[in-house]
């Protein structure tokens, strides 16, 4: 798999509790060549620990070795705009428009997310359009 990108609760669960990834989605990101996290997951986590929903480290900011972050670009923003109201949660909006334009899978356990696109394995694939 040339690459993925990660929603929040894997990148929590790739820094906090590693053990709790399946051996499909431990697969998934020793497969792929490149492994991105979006500028909206340090985002959702940052309003996590404001509200007390996770715990305030900032640590968890530092990117794992071995990963690259992916910015928010206005080709993203449109592609936002294109997407079906299917999920309300605006992070996870923002991460299947970016997995859309930058034509990557997005490694998720949110079943919401499915509907954008197709689930094959431990992953969502989405088309272009």
């Amino acid at each position: 798999m040339r690459g993925v990108l990660i929603d929040t609760q894997i990148l929590l669960w790739v820094r906090i509790v590693p053990e709790k990834l399946t051996p499909a989605e431990r697969r998934v990101l020793d497969s792929a060549f490149f492994r991105y996290v979006s500028a909206a997951t340090l985002w959702e986590m940052a309003i996590l620990m404001d509200l007390g929903r996770i715990a305030r480290d900032e640590r968890l900011f530092e990117l794992p070795e071995n990963f690259d972050f992916l910015p928010v670009h206005p080709a993203h923003c449109r592609t936002l705009l294109t997407l079906p109201r299917h999920h309300r949660d605006p992070f996870d909006r923002m991460l299947i428009a970016q997995a859309r334009c930058e034509r990557l899978p997005l490694l998720t356990r949110d079943a919401a997310i499915a509907g954008y696109g197709r689930r094959k394995a431990a992953v969502v694939w989405f088309s272009t359009r």
